[in-house]
């Protein structure tokens, strides 16, 4: 395995020995780490395995490839990771002993000006994960109507008077589409909060990304998918990094759906695929936090696969 020596440039691995702890790895074992990206997860995971274990990588990133090492037990998957029980039938592998998920968007994809997911920049709207396929920021700010911006902004950055930024949105794009992330950040200046405009900016772009991607959608697959491939007693760790995708990850592995609404059998067990095995999400320490801001909102769910659910 050659190492790759811009690892921690392409994205430092946030709260890394609490993942490893928490897929509490068998050398012989079965892992998929789902959101490959600069590799430094996976690189901890297979360092850790025998050559009877394996390790599966998602990434639908081109770029992320360029990341990827030579392996007998060793596999690239160039797909989202809610295909992740096709590809896995399709590699042969029915059940696997821990799953990895460091969700949101990379290090590297925020610093690469021209992917348009960075307000520092000036560079086309584009904020595809995969950009081979879908629509791109552009056609979600400049084809939504205003109703189906005001609710994903209220929804998706949990922004402050949406209506007001979506209305702000259509009446600029009327004269000229608004084309960079320069013009858009442009756009919504007037509207920023004084002292909080980095954040309320934050909050607008994160809502255009989670639709551009379907983030909510995918996780929500990808979740229901762990429980049917994980084996019993089989960890799943998933690391979030904002309220939207914690909600869906909690609930999932408190009730088995994505409301959180407890169902019990006729004994009054808790019918769940799922069991938590922290009770509190985990986060990062100052020290890490210090050395990568990114950590800060983080929070880690570690969950075990139940024996016949």
């Amino acid at each position: 395995m050659t190492e790759n020596k811009n690892q921690y440039e392409y994205h430092v691995p946030v709260m890394l020995q609490e993942c490893l702890d928490g897929l509490d790895i068998n050398p012989d074992g079965v892992y998929v780490d789902l959101t490959f990206g600069g590799g430094g997860h996976a690189r901890a995971i297979f360092e850790q395995l025998s050559v009877k274990g394996k390790l599966i990588v998602f990434d639908q990133d081109e770029d992320a490839k360029k990341n990827a090492w030579d392996a007998p037990n060793f596999h690239f998957v160039a797909s989202n990771f809610s295909f992740l029980k096709n590809q896995l039938r399709m590699l042969g592998i029915k059940a696997v002993d821990g799953i990895l998920a460091d969700l949101g968007v990379s290090s590297h994809q925020f610093n690469e000006p021209e992917r348009g997911f960075s307000i520092r920049a000036d560079e086309y709207l584009d904020m595809r994960m995969n950009q081979r396929s879908g629509d791109s920021a552009y056609d979600v700010v400049n084809t939504y109507d205003e109703d189906q911006l005001a609710t994903i902004l209220g929804k998706y950055g949990e922004v402050k008077s949406p209506r007001r930024i979506a209305q702000k949105i259509v009446l600029k794009r009327q004269a000229s589409p608004i084309r960079t992330t320069g013009e858009l950040v442009a756009v919504l200046s007037e509207l920023a909060p004084k002292f909080k405009e980095n954040r309320f900016f934050a909050q607008v772009f994160q809502a255009i990304r989670i639709e551009v991607n379907d983030e909510m959608g995918v996780l929500e697959d990808m979740l229901e998918q762990t429980a049917s491939v994980l084996r019993p007693g089989g960890r799943l760790v998933v690391m979030s990094y904002h309220s939207l995708e914690d909600r869906l990850v909690k609930n999932y592995i408190k009730s088995g759906n994505f409301k959180g609404k407890i169902n019990k059998d006729f004994f009054g067990n808790v019918l769940r695929p799922l069991s938590g095995v922290t009770r509190k999400p985990l986060v990062a320490s100052e020290e890490e936090i210090e050395r990568n801001s990114r950590a800060r909102s983080a929070k880690l769910r570690i969950a075990e696969r139940n024996e016949g659910e």
